[in-house]
């Protein structure tokens, strides 16, 4: 399915891919070079957010933790957050309801 979905570069050193998608729910890999930043943001959507590899600085709220391969975090509706790639590495995210905006 995700040959259907382009690579979007997004950030600097940051790229996009929809892995898949329907209405309640979706499937996202964003690809990071080293230093790269997910720039502090919110949206309405529940994201939860899991590590496949590399190793990342994540702010949630007033809180920051660093997660490696294999760690996820959930990241509530409106919840401010970001990251920081600490080394080289890809982040499996989920979306519900889907990130229309990503299409």
């Amino acid at each position: 399915m995700a040959e259907a979905f382009p690579v979007v570069p997004t950030d600097p050193g940051v790229t996009r891919q929809v892995l898949a998608d329907h209405a309640k729910l979706m499937v996202v890999s964003f690809c990071f070079q080293t230093g790269a930043e997910g720039l502090l943001h919110s949206h309405p959507h529940v994201q939860s957010t899991y590590v496949k590899a590399g190793k990342f600085r994540f702010r949630v709220g007033g809180d920051e933790t660093e997660i490696g391969a294999g760690d996820s975090v959930i990241i509530p509706s409106g919840e401010t957050h970001g990251c920081l790639c600490l080394e080289a590495g890809e982040l499996i995210d989920c979306f519900a309801p889907r990130r229309d905006d990503f299409l």
